[in-house]
């Protein structure tokens, strides 16, 4: 099982063909929502790729938090340590441009009111093959899982993003890193991906970072690097595309793949995504990653 201790947002999706600068108000061509939350995201992705699942998050009392379970419930993921609280969930605004890029603004709402994990998470976190965790709760939650899946000796994989500092207490009980190349470049100061990689690996593990069309990066403490290239694909959204390749990626080293295996599954399963508008709406399955795969 995987347990990833994380955010549910809705998704509020507005597609444009060219984003508004500063003071800028441009006219959009289509609006949907959609839901999403990095956390949510991946556990749609892991759950998609193969693997059985458990959600640990909060969503509000609101029709989107109802929404939210679900959608995580159609996908196969365990939602009994999907807590509802009082007030809104969290929705993330997104704009989504012609290319396929996009930028957001995430409300925390009921993702804000986690502290850390109850004794239940514990208990789901503890038997679990692999624990995932992004940074749209209180650090002080994100820092609580990390040590209990620490402690349990359960492989703890953090995506940092939003991007920001990092404490040692909780770097000190991540397994894996996965930035993209900004997150990597804002966690450590250096220019070039080999350098921030480097710097990286100063304080974890094991460190792998996303490239985009470009594929993905990986180095461990051992002295293993490894660049996997993405297939050439045609983009239509990228939205969810990092939170598929972890979500694959985590399965795939879950079921015993080696590093060049997992990576090329996950960078596949994200290469599927980016080809499909939505967040959890464009994750493909374990048969079409293996079809691509095949192919």
């Amino acid at each position: 099982m995987i347990s990833v201790f994380g955010s549910a947002n809705m998704d509020l999706v507005a597609y444009v063909s060219e984003a508004p600068k500063r003071g800028e108000t441009v006219t959009g061509h289509r609006f949907r929502t959609v839901p999403g939350g990095k956390g949510a995201n991946q556990a749609i992705a892991a759950a998609r790729a193969g693997a059985e699942v458990s959600f640990l998050g909060a969503v509000g009392d609101d029709g989107f938090g109802a929404e939210m379970r679900s959608t995580l419930t159609e996908a196969g993921v365990d939602v009994h340590g999907l807590r509802q609280v009082p007030g809104p969930s969290g929705i993330a605004h997104i704009v989504v441009d012609d290319d396929g890029g996009n930028s957001i603004i995430v409300v925390p709402g009921a993702n804000g009111t986690i502290t850390g994990p109850s004794g239940g998470d514990l208990a789901t976190i503890a038997r679990s093959r692999a624990l995932l965790l992004q940074l749209e709760l209180p650090m002080a939650a994100v820092v609580a899982a990390a040590q209990a899946g620490q402690v349990s000796g359960v492989p703890v994989i953090l995506t940092p993003a939003p991007a920001q500092p990092l404490p040692d207490d909780l770097l000190d009980a991540v397994t894996t890193i996965v930035p993209n190349e900004h997150e990597a470049a804002a966690l450590t100061g250096v220019k070039g991906v080999e350098a921030a990689l480097d710097a990286l690996l100063e304080r974890v593990e094991e460190v792998v970072i996303t490239l985009g069309s470009e594929g993905a990066l990986y180095g461990s403490r051992s002295g293993a690097r490894l660049r996997v290239p993405a297939d050439e694909v045609k983009a239509v959204d990228t939205t969810a595309a990092g939170d598929t390749f972890v979500g694959a990626l985590a399965v795939a080293r879950s079921e015993g793949l080696d590093v060049a295996q997992a990576m090329r599954f996950a960078s596949v399963a994200a290469g599927l995504s980016v080809q499909r508008e939505g967040a959890s709406t464009s994750m493909p399955t374990r048969r079409q990653i293996e079809d691509a795969l095949g192919r």
